[in-house]
C-alpha cells in the first residue's frame, strides 16, 4: 500500500492579502514601465498646411521639397522635387511621410534614433534630433514609378541612336537587301 503524505493548507495571515496585491501591483507597474522604456521614439509632426487624399505607404516613391535642420539652427540639407523611396530613407522620414498627404506641408521633429543614432553622418553629429520642414508634392508606388523611369530610358536611348537624323535613325541612301 502507498502512503500519501498530506500537507495541510494554513489560511492566510490576517492583513497579509492587501500586501499580496500591493506587491502584484509593483511587479505590474514595473514590468510596464520596462515596456514604456523600450517602446520607439515617435517621430512629432506639426501640419503648417493641410494636405488632401490618401498617405503615402511604405513602397511608395514620394515627391517632396525639404529643408532639415540641426538643434543651434544650421540647415544641414535641402532640396526642390526631390525624389525619395519611402524604404531607403531614415525610418523617422519615412515614419512622417506616411502621415502626410499630397500638397501638405509639415515641420517634422525626428529623434536621433530614427534617424542616424549614434553614427556621424556627414554635417550631423552623431546622437542627434533632427527638424524639417516638409512639402509632399506627390507620391506614387514603387513599381510604377520604376517602370515610368524603364520608359524614359527607353525614350532617351531611342533618341540617342537616332542622333537627330531624319530618316529616325537611318542613314542616308536605299533601304537594305533582303
Amino acid at each position: 500500500m502507498t502512503e500519501i503524505t498530506r500537507v495541510p493548507l494554513q489560511p492566510i495571515a490576517k492583513g497579509a492579502l492587501p500586501k499580496l496585491w500591493l506587491g502584484v501591483a509593483a511587479i505590474a507597474l514595473a514590468a510596464g514601465g520596462i515596456a514604456w522604456a523600450a517602446l520607439p521614439q515617435v517621430v512629432d509632426i506639426e501640419t503648417l498646411s493641410e494636405g488632401s487624399g490618401g498617405f503615402p505607404a511604405s513602397d511608395d516613391v514620394a515627391l517632396v521639397n525639404y529643408k532639415g535642420t540641426l538643434p543651434d539652427g544650421k540647415v544641414f540639407d535641402e532640396g526642390k522635387q526631390a525624389v525619395f523611396p519611402l524604404s531607403e530613407v531614415v525610418p523617422g522620414f519615412s515614419k512622417a511621410l506616411e502621415q502626410m498627404q499630397r500638397g501638405g506641408k509639415y515641420k517634422v521633429e525626428i529623434p536621433s534614433e530614427l534617424a542616424y543614432g549614434d553614427k556621424q553622418m556627414g554635417d550631423i553629429p552623431p546622437n542627434t534630433d533632427l527638424t524639417f520642414e516638409i512639402e509632399l508634392l506627390d507620391f506614387i508606388n514603387r513599381a510604377d514609378y520604376e517602370q515610368q523611369m524603364r520608359m524614359m530610358q527607353q525614350l532617351q536611348q531611342m533618341q540617342q541612336s537616332q542622333g537627330g537624323s531624319p530618316h529616325g535613325g537611318m542613314p542616308p541612301g536605299p533601304p537594305p537587301a533582303p
